[in-house]
């Protein structure tokens, strides 16, 4: 990718747009997540530590997002819900976004490394080339995997937390990995069935795409019924307590109900109240991990003053 692939409508950038690079909403995210999995460790990490490790792994967090609109700025461009990213729009060169997120990314993972320790860093800095490498410049235009596969780099936060407080893994991160990796297929499937022209324009091979919305509509509600078997587990774990175990219940039985109802329509019935089921579940995914992770923080404040 090159400035080529940028449009002629170029003017000064303004710190918003150099900040937008990072793709905060995500970051947000990542920041969430990454903070869940450094709490529940079972080790006692000196704040000002862990306020490093999060802040380290924010940054690698948006250094991945800078160098994926670096190179995503050509389909970034005829996408409607992306036109306006600093790069494609001209507000922020190719070359700016991807030294920006070169310095980042070597910044992150050795800041993490010395703050804590180089298991965490090594995760880190493997993450940040799995989202770049594996999923933008590999999965993203050449499977409808992209998304499935691709999901594992959004999914390492919590992992990498919990190894920035032990140096090491254990069942609770993994089934916090699992969670968020399960997450993201009928999060942007569902986005992808009234977004459908956006991928079509760009030539990404996103699951309606190339298998067509029957197939989407089935392949939602299967990760759903896998996702939400998974997230209950986690609530069988010293992770879980009974804040999370009532709010997974809930919260699956809802996603179970929204997946049921997008397999069960076809297009016409879709077209006709203008995708309002499909939009209702994508909103709703919105706040389903923040809703998950956000129970395991409360469960491990109430452990915490000795309240269970």
């Amino acid at each position: 990718m090159t400035d080529a692939s940028v449009t002629d409508n170029e003017y000064d950038a303004e710190f918003g747009d150099y900040f937008a690079l990072l793709k905060p909403r995500v970051m947000t995210l990542v920041v969430f997540t990454a903070f869940v999995g450094l709490l529940l460790a079972p080790v006692q990490l000196h704040p000002f530590v862990g306020f490093c490790a999060i802040l380290f792994i924010a940054v690698g967090g948006g250094a991945s997002g800078a160098l994926n609109m670096w190179w995503d700025a050509d389909i970034d461009a005829v996408m409607r819900r992306t036109a306006r990213r600093p790069v494609p729009s001209g507000r922020v060169t190719g070359n700016e976004a991807l030294s920006i997120g070169l310095a980042l990314s070597g910044f992150s993972v050795v800041m993490l490394g010395l703050a804590t320790n180089w298991a965490a860093a090594a995760l880190l800095a493997f993450t940040i080339f799995f989202y770049v490498v594996i999923y933008s410049m590999w999965l993203k235009r050449s499977t409808p995997q992209n998304i499935v596969i691709g999901g594992a780099a959004g999914a390492f936060p919590p992992v990498i937390g919990w190894m920035a407080a032990t140096g090491s893994v254990a069942l609770e991160p993994l089934l916090m990995f699992a969670l968020i990796f399960l997450w993201t297929p009928p999060h942007f499937w569902a986005l992808a069935l009234f977004m459908r022209s956006d991928y079509d324009d760009a030539g990404v091979p996103m699951l309606t795409v190339t298998h067509g919305r029957r197939s989407t509509r089935r392949h939602i509600l299967v990760y759903s019924v896998i996702l939400a078997i998974f997230a209950v587990a986690l609530g069988a774990t010293a992770a879980g307590g009974p804040v999370y175990i009532v709010a997974a219940a809930g919260l699956n039985i809802w996603l179970l109900k929204g997946a049921w109802e997008i397999a069960r329509r076809d297009e016409a019935m879709a077209e006709q109240d203008s995708y309002a089921v499909e939009k209702a579940f994508f909103k709703f995914s919105l706040l389903y991990l923040f809703l998950h992770f956000g129970a395991l923080l409360v469960d491990a404040i109430l452990r915490g003053v000795g309240l269970f």
